[in-house]
């Protein structure tokens, strides 16, 4: 499987603390021959933070991809009709946007995309990175477990003594999960500890 002449949507929703581990993976996919149309949240989008301000994140995917940002609702809905993606990947996807997810909620580029996807029956991936996964975000976890065409980037506790309840995909293992989704199987072992 190779992700040659495929266009992957790579949504990017506002974990700031991940957003420089993430990065790099935009630029593999784009290296393993992918066309990469980058999607961002209104977090992403609008918010400047310690971690960096928000027209750099623009400007560095626009950089990698060579692609204009979807950023809005009405940019993100013709996914959907125009089938216009072979892939989706959340990375990193807060524990805001798995609730959303979950529970039917279109209220942002990125769940647009997501609904757009979910519609055509298309494979979401889906790399966590949340403060609650183990807390009220677990039962939206196993929500979209058990969800046709959804794909977790294999996950563990980030930092189980400081944040028990904290879980974060293993970035680096986002090509690999694209690659499976695109087969209909989920990466395994979906459950990762960050010493593996």
């Amino acid at each position: 499987m190779s992700l040659k002449d495929r266009t992957v949507g790579f949504a990017v929703t506002g974990s700031h603390c991940t957003l420089e581990e993430v990065m790099p993976e935009v630029k593999r996919l784009v290296e393993e021959g992918a066309k990469v149309i980058p999607i961002v949240s209104p977090a992403v989008a609008e918010t400047d933070t310690r971690f960096g301000m928000a027209s750099e994140w623009a400007a560095r995917l626009k950089d990698i991809t060579s692609q204009s940002l979807i950023t809005s609702i009405e940019e993100a809905e013709p996914i959907g009709p125009k089938g216009l993606l072979d892939l989706l990947v959340i990375a990193p996807c807060t524990g805001n946007t798995l609730a959303k997810l979950a529970n039917g909620v279109t209220d942002s580029p990125v769940l647009m995309a997501a609904k757009a996807q979910l519609r055509n029956q298309k494979p979401v991936v889906l790399a966590v990175s949340t403060n609650d996964g183990l807390g009220l975000n677990a039962r939206n976890i196993g929500l979209l477990l058990n969800t046709k065409n959804v794909y977790l980037v294999p996950f563990g506790q980030d930092d189980p003594h400081k944040k028990a309840n904290s879980l974060k995909a293993h970035m680096r293992m986002i090509l690999d999960t694209a690659l499976a989704a695109l087969e209909g199987r989920q990466l395994q072992p979906v459950l990762k500890t960050f010493s593996d």
